[in-house]
């Protein structure tokens, strides 16, 4: 590739091990595959699963590069064969199944955005992996409509806060948890209905006080466990429980009579590992019904914080110490 350097610099540890194994390294620049391009990294968000991947929890797909990053922006500088070449020299951000923490990172076309003005490349590059998320598990798989009230865990997260940022675009009355009454705070200034400390009240009972005994049509839930058949318990008839992680527990124990009577669904998926086409679709529906807002400056992540490349030991120590509100963003350029 003309003009492009043929090492970068990359976040790839060796060995599994805490924040400390997030160091530098040299790796080749990569090729861009058949319908893929060359993207120059300007910024990449840091995200839950990339810590459990570091602790050696979360291997990568087959096939799939081990350097860290499942999200990112920059500017496409090489198309591969059968991807659009106009496309070179735009600026746009990608998901990606790995790769986003280094100077340069192939991405399939079909996972890739075009980055409007009104997002910097931070914001940009912090919104695919919690948008691509939320639209799917939310609005595909829960079938959250306008008017619909939904509960969501972890309010100040990167998931909870796209959450709250698309409940608020689409209509939706979207009650969050959270561990701390400065977090519930935030989460409302955000633009969460409601925001319940799960430390110091019982969410289930707040939630039948909020909905007036009606419960919720959605739940979306990353902790798994036990708070499964308490999630049950806030779903009002028909609701809708999505599982998109299991923070707190695999297994849990529900009621099936209950889940017969109230005509409750239970589903869940994981992204990472699903298919270019699969992923190719649901970014062309984010784009065609959601994306024109970020063109308007009206969805775009909250930003906790950024690093440089070279502290991402420091960026992955933010997320683990559990502060933060909103996305941790390391930045390249």
């Amino acid at each position: 590739m003309a003009g492009l350097p043929r090492t970068m610099r990359a976040i790839d540890p060796a060995e599994p091990g805490g924040p400390e194994v997030l160091k530098i390294v040299e790796r080749p620049v990569p090729e861009p595959a058949a319908g893929e391009y060359l993207i120059r990294v300007a910024a990449a968000g840091v995200n839950r699963p990339e810590v459990l991947q570091r602790q050696g929890a979360y291997p990568p797909p087959p096939g799939v590069t081990s350097i860290l990053g499942l999200e990112l922006a920059g500017t496409v500088v090489a198309a591969g064969e059968g991807a659009d070449a106009s496309r070179v020299g735009t600026s746009v951000c990608a998901l990606v199944a790995g790769g986003g923490y280094a100077d340069f990172c192939a991405a399939p076309s079909g996972q890739c955005l075009p980055v409007p003005d009104a997002l910097t490349p931070t914001e940009a590059g912090a919104l695919p992996e919690t948008l691509f998320t939320v639209w799917h598990n939310l609005f595909e798989r829960a079938y959250a409509c306008p008017g619909d009230a939904v509960l969501v865990h972890g309010g100040t997260s990167g998931i909870g806060t796209m959450a709250i940022t698309l409940g608020r675009l689409f209509d939706l009355t979207v009650i969050v948890t959270c561990g701390s009454d400065a977090k519930c705070a935030r989460a409302l200034e955000i633009g969460a209905a409601r925001a319940i400390n799960y430390k110091t009240a019982d969410y289930v009972e707040e939630v039948k006080r909020i909905t007036a005994g009606a419960g919720v049509a959605a739940v979306l839930d990353m902790v798994g466990g036990d708070y499964v058949p308490r999630n049950l318990a806030c779903l009002g008839d028909d609701g809708r429980h999505v599982t998109i992680a299991v923070l707190g527990g695999a297994k849990a124990t529900i009621a099936l009579p209950d889940l017969m009577r109230r005509r409750l669904t239970l589903t869940g998926s994981t992204l990472r590992a699903r298919d270019v086409v699969f992923k190719s679709l649901l970014r062309e529906e984010i784009e065609r019904v959601a994306w024109p807002y970020a063109g308007e400056g009206r969805l775009k992540p909250v930003i906790d914080r950024t690093f440089r490349l070279e502290q991402a030991a420091d960026a992955h120590r933010r997320m683990e110490a559990g502060d933060h509100v909103g996305k941790i963003v390391l930045t390249l350029d």
